[in-house]
């Protein structure tokens, strides 16, 4: 009996000892792969960012990103540019309640339950930023589709209307249906329409597959087969671009306020 008990005791501590030997290996892997994970994340935000205003070419991201993007943060309430605060993570202030503002439901249309108070956008200059030239501002937006929140760079130019692109590149809809909000051909469509109307409301409308009018400068077609998905991205566009969005800032944009940055 003794040695039956010596030989589980003996088992659970070859257990115990391995189980704390591999955790042992796994935190330090995480730790030391940390800094290549932030430096993969930034390098593919850079990305997105330049592949929205027609940027993207060659291999070097980061040296393209630094040449024409200039990222500002804006603080969402007054629309007024503002100081990056120290140590900011866009996504993480988007759940931490002293950075964001809880939303009402009736003003939660694209159910993202809560905003960062700051966010960031990103200024585009073809000829390089040193050119002065603004050729376009980019904004971060996102809401919920059928399954999943969807994220967005919207560019618009730079009279803070008119919209120069359209880049969704993270997305968790049906394969096929509410994913083709990356189809490059159907973000195409949005090229050119009008964000608002004269009066700086929200004016962008998703309608029914094939039920926009070339007329319109501002129907687009939602997707096939995904109506929810579709309403996701008006409702989207719909918040992003009213008052508890990007509108102040957008106001200040179109009055010439900002000098573009």
């Amino acid at each position: 009996m003794s040695s039956n008990n010596d030989s589980i005791s003996k088992t659970l501590i070859v257990v115990i000892s391995l189980c704390l030997i591999c955790a042992v290996i796994v935190s330090t892997a995480a730790v030391q792969l940390r800094p290549q994970q932030i430096a993969n994340k930034l390098l593919d935000s850079q990305k997105n960012v330049l592949a929205v205003v027609g940027l993207l070419s060659g291999s070097n991201i980061n040296e393209l990103y630094n040449t024409h993007i200039s990222e500002r943060f804006v603080d969402l309430d007054s629309g007024e540019l503002v100081e990056k605060p120290k140590d900011y993570d866009y996504r993480k202030a988007m759940k931490d309640p002293a950075k964001s503002e809880r939303l009402a439901a009736e003003d939660d249309m694209a159910s993202i339950k809560s905003r960062a108070n700051i966010a960031p956008v990103y200024f585009a200059y073809d000829k390089g930023i040193e050119s002065g030239e603004l050729s376009a501002i980019v904004l971060p937006i996102h809401g919920y589709g059928l399954w999943s929140t969807m994220h967005a760079f919207l560019a618009l130019g730079a009279d803070g209307t008119t919209i120069k692109g359209l880049n969704y590149y993270e997305q968790g809809e049906t394969a096929g249906l509410g994913g083709e909000v990356q189809n490059p051909k159907w973000a195409a469509q949005f090229d050119g329409k009008k964000l608002l109307d004269a009066s700086g409301k929200p004016a962008i409308k998703v309608v029914k597959p094939g039920n926009a009018s070339a007329d319109s400068a501002f129907e687009v077609d939602g997707l096939s087969g995904a109506t929810l998905t579709s309403k996701g991205v008006q409702y989207t566009f719909d918040f992003w671009a009213g008052a508890k969005g990007f509108a102040p800032f957008l106001a200040k944009v179109r009055d010439g306020a900002l000098n573009n940055g």
